[in-house]
């Protein structure tokens, strides 16, 4: 049995270009990992299928979950007849805009190519990740990019600079869709600030970092789900820090440069909610440590 991690992700930037004509939106976003994961659990399944198990009950296990469309994907494309038992350990929230489900998908993907030695890059498996959905190819690689198209096309950025990430998870179903939908053509940006991002982050210059940190759908969820906009002034009142929104909701983000800082906020904030997280970033996962198998 062997052992993938599924890093969550934030959005530092995220700017909506205009509407395709294929219905999507052209999007321009720097994508951060962070440490917040799941663990996904690999190993052959005795019989010809799939089976995926999980902690969380609300986890749906057939044809819904990435991680089983994945799998699929994944034998039909290497010619694999072969079977294989997922184990899901869900700690990023489900519908939270933290790409969560796409990247147990990008973790699924990886593994099997490391269960069934069958050596693709993570280039290939990016590709093979974009027909399951836009996220899934940046979560194959991890760590930071700037994100464009409908989010599969990236850039993959090399930085030196770490922050933490203090996360509140509100307990509302945000519908991406109707966020989307929610776009009037005043809301599209003519000028991303992605680039400017990058090098921020290049620099490690964490004040110009915190200043360019935006969201064009944040205003949008806000004004449909305002219990998330309540939620987000009570934040900024307690910490007294910006409050940022990933994706498109409804985890809301503080940046912090040091831990110290960090940890205040996160002391704070616990004496008044109950979903919050502490994490950080983190690099591409290539670059991170092997994870041990499981011992049985």
């Amino acid at each position: 049995m062997l052992l993938e991690r599924a890093y969550a992700k934030v959005n530092l930037t995220l700017d909506v270009l205009h509407r395709r004509p294929d219905g999507y939106h052209e999007v321009d976003m720097v994508m951060q990992s962070i440490d917040l994961s799941d663990l996904v659990w690999l190993e052959r399944h005795p019989e010809d299928r799939i089976v995926l198990e999980s902690n969380a009950t609300y986890v749906p296990t057939d044809d819904r979950n990435l991680a089983v469309q994945a799998a699929k994907l994944f034998l039909r494309r290497t010619e694999i007849s072969a079977g294989v038992h997922i184990n899901l350990e869900k700690n990023i929230p489900v519908a939270a805009g933290l790409a969560g489900g796409s990247s147990d998908a990008a973790a699924t993907l990886r593994g099997m190519n490391r269960l069934f030695g069958t050596g693709l890059s993570f280039d290939e498996l990016a590709e093979m990740g974009a027909e399951i959905g836009s996220d899934v190819p940046f979560c194959v690689y991890g760590g930071t990019a700037i994100a464009r198209g409908r989010g599969e096309q990236l850039t993959r950025v090399e930085h030196r600079c770490h922050m933490y990430v203090l996360l509140i998870h509100p307990r509302v179903f945000v519908s991406t869709a109707d966020i989307y939908k929610g776009l009037r053509p005043g809301d599209f940006t003519v000028r991303p600030t992605s680039e400017q991002m990058v090098t921020a982050l290049v620099n490690d210059d964490v004040d110009v970092i915190s200043r360019l940190v935006s969201n064009k759908l944040q205003p949008v969820t806000f004004g449909i789900y305002p219990e998330v906009m309540q939620l987000s002034e009570k934040v900024e009142a307690v910490t007294r820090h910006p409050v940022h929104m990933s994706g498109s909701g409804p985890t809301l983000f503080l940046l912090a440069p040091t831990i110290q800082q960090a940890n205040r906020m996160y002391n704070a904030l616990r004496g008044i909610m109950r979903d919050v997280y502490f994490s950080q970033f983190v690099g591409n996962v290539s670059s991170l440590t092997s994870l041990q198998p499981k011992s049985e």
